[in-house]
């Protein structure tokens, strides 16, 4: 039993070296840039008391209207599968792998039809990873919060 101590220690000190790179450090990736939201769909962060979907979105009925705009044209990145973003972030967006350039689109849900304008963003993936899209985006689409749809994403 006094050989396993011992021996037990050696083993917990080599498998904790592992984590400690060879050679030299990895440079850390660029940032992305993001683009600055239009003004006609910016808005404010919510409150830190904020609790339920209203109080996190923090758009006004006329912002609402004027992402849910249709549009039509652009060209199409591809379908994946979005879920609820950061709720605390405000304004119209998606973060997808889809997108290599961060710009202006918009998300369409071919199962209602119904689409939202929004700021791409680039997101790091493969491009079936699926996306992260904005509270706001979300409810003009009427989409559950815990929904997870299939949606398509165009680039204007």
């Amino acid at each position: 039993m006094r050989t396993h101590l011992p021996l037990a220690a050696i083993c917990c000190a080599l498998l904790g070296a592992c984590a400690m790179p060879f050679g030299p450090k990895a440079t850390p990736p660029e940032p992305l840039a993001v683009p600055a939201p239009s003004p006609a769909l910016a808005a404010p962060r919510p409150r830190p008391a904020a609790r339920t979907a209203a109080e996190f979105d923090t758009t006004t009925p006329a912002q609402r209207a004027a992402a849910a705009t249709p549009a039509s044209g652009g060209q199409a990145l591809g379908r994946t599968i979005a879920a609820l973003g950061d709720p605390t972030e405000p304004g119209f967006w998606v973060r997808s792998p889809l997108v290599r350039v961060a710009g202006k689109g918009r998300l369409v849900d071919p199962a209602s039809g119904t689409s939202v304008q929004v700021d791409l963003v680039p997101l790091p993936g493969d491009p079936g990873a699926g996306s992260q899209v904005s509270l706001p985006a979300f409810r003009v689409l009427g989409l559950p919060l815990t929904a997870l749809p299939e949606l398509m994403v165009y680039a204007d």
